[in-house]
């Protein structure tokens, strides 16, 4: 039996309603989380929302509301996200739930076991948009010489009592955590955390006492946690610990936490000091992915370039939208994204290329061989090279792709192998076979039919949707839809079954601008 895989994204900070970053990384981790699957692994998946901290209590002030009634509202925002972009997500966590309280106070309860938690009073900057502490030297300087966060956050003097984490008796156990290989991945990335830590860590502020609006600190119960230290614990939280469940034995430590580029610091130097002072296995991977740029733009309320992914999903289609980003950008780096290139890389693509094979083989199949296809008479070396290219993407290069989170280069394949297809129907021209040889027409037929389906199930994790009605409609059954199973059955669904073909619909259709996008 294959290993079980864990596989998280961040929870997402519900003051404001989902953009395309959320969507992105959500999609992401929902190709990872389908390849495994298709790989034969028992996979849990788990995304959600983070709702406590001061950013919070502050924007329900400001809109007349109680916390709770927010982090209700604007959470399903991010649920109905998920659900519309066909993410198969195991488990939508929530951190008010009283099951996530009581983790995040049992690992609050081991790290002061340990020793590691102390009392104090905390003088430093705060940056409430990033929930973060900032040393001085952090500090970048406004357009006004005002004091703003690396991210260009407002940030404010805060002085109150607090409990600190002994996180400078880590710096050589996350030094030794960071160099080895694949824990952080891009490299880029592993080296500014080992920057950060060479550069000296302080001890980590871990409570606050001036609001309310999060997990209470046991025995201390007019201090709140420190909203990262709640929102970290949630990786455990779905799982059942504290409890010594199943679900814990079998998936923890995580595979991957799949997260921003601005959030590595808290996933690979706090929540792995954490799980050290606790006492519990190390996360094996975590992977901090780049920001998508609206027309090279990095998107904000002020410029007013906030892009709603549902919008995108209704506009060009869930699957479109989902092929899109992941093929478009070298996942890991800053990309770019509109609605012009959508367009246009969907109708290359999905439209012209793969949707127009489909769409022809089939139409033949149903139009010329009654919608079945009986014994091929034997192959030629044209049939054998496509078999042949087709096992190499299919079999080696995609799945070391995916692997490698390396979507855009996994898609890359799949269209080359899609691009000698064309090319092979184009040479063997199976409506002029159907006029001279009609057993060599089948043939044709027969190995575009085969090729049809490895290609669909090779891209499922990318297409669930779209890939799943092909399959549907060629008759493919669901356990032949993996890496490995399709190679076993020729065109059997054709030959050996009562199964014929109905008159295939359009996969893809072309897609125009609306005006306003294309002026």
């Amino acid at each position: 039996m294959a290993d079980p895989f864990y596989i998280t994204t961040a929870i997402s900070y519900p003051n404001g309603r989902p953009h395309i970053g959320h969507a992105y990384e959500a999609i992401a981790a929902d190709v990872i989380a389908r390849f495994q699957r298709q790989m034969g692994r028992e996979v849990r998946f788990q995304t959600g929302t983070d709702e406590h901290g001061l950013k919070m209590a502050q924007k329900a002030r400001d809109l007349g509301q109680t916390p709770r009634e927010l982090a209700d509202e604007m959470s399903e925002y991010f649920r109905a996200m998920c659900d519309a972009l066909d993410i198969s997500y195991d488990r939508f966590i929530r951190t008010v739930e009283p099951e996530h309280h009581r983790a995040s106070q049992a690992i609050w309860q081991a790290m002061e076991a340990k020793g590691d938690l102390y009392l104090d009073r905390y003088e430093g900057w705060y940056s409430v948009r990033d929930e973060a502490y900032y040393d001085e030297s952090e500090l970048v300087a406004g357009e006004g010489g005002e004091k703003l966060s690396p991210q260009g956050t407002p940030v404010e003097w805060t002085v109150e009592e607090s409990w600190f984490f002994r996180l400078s008796n880590y710096a050589d156990k996350l030094l030794e955590l960071l160099r080895s290989p694949g824990f952080l991945e891009p490299e880029s990335r592993r080296n500014e955390m080992i920057a950060f830590v060479e550069g000296g860590l302080r001890d980590l502020s871990v409570s606050r006492t001036s609001f309310d609006w999060g997990v209470k600190v046991p025995g201390s119960e007019n201090h709140v946690m420190y909203v990262w230290v709640d929102a970290l614990t949630n990786y455990l939280t779905g799982l059942g610990y504290p409890d010594d469940t199943e679900l814990y034995r079998k998936f923890w430590p995580a595979d991957i936490h799949l997260i921003g580029k601005d959030i590595v610091r808290f996933h690979t130097i706090y929540w792995p000091a954490f799980l050290m002072s606790a006492d519990l296995p190390l996360p094996r991977k975590v992977f901090g992915h780049g920001f998508l740029l609206n027309r090279g733009q990095k998107e904000s309320k002020s410029l007013g370039n906030v892009t709603d992914p549902l919008a995108l999903t209704d506009q060009f289609g869930v699957d479109t939208l989902r092929y899109f980003l992941l093929r478009e950008v070298s996942f890991g780096q800053d990309g770019s994204y509109s609605p012009e290139a959508i367009v246009l890389r969907a109708n290359a693509e999905l439209a012209n290329s793969f949707g127009n094979l489909a769409q022809r083989t089939l139409s033949q199949i149903f139009k010329n061989c009654d919608g079945r296809l009986t014994a091929v008479q034997g192959h030629t070396e044209a049939d054998n090279a496509l078999f042949e290219l087709l096992r190499r993407v299919t079999q080696e290069e995609m799945p070391a792709h995916y692997e490698r989170l390396a979507f855009s280069q996994a898609l890359e394949s799949w269209m080359s192998a899609v691009f000698a297809c064309n090319a092979y129907i184009d040479e063997q021209a199976p409506w002029a076979l159907k006029k001279t040889d009609m057993a060599r027409m089948e043939t044709v037929l027969a190995t575009l039919y085969i090729a049809i389906a490895q290609l669909a199930v090779a891209v499922i994790p990318v297409m669930p949707g779209s890939m799943g009605k092909l399959l549907d409609a060629m008759g493919i059954a669901s356990e032949l839809r993996d890496f490995t199973a399709i190679w076993s059955h020729w065109y059997s669904p054709l030959a050996e079954s009562d199964f014929r073909l109905d008159k295939p619909q359009g996969l893809f259709p072309r897609l125009e601008l609306p005006e306003e996008d294309a002026g």
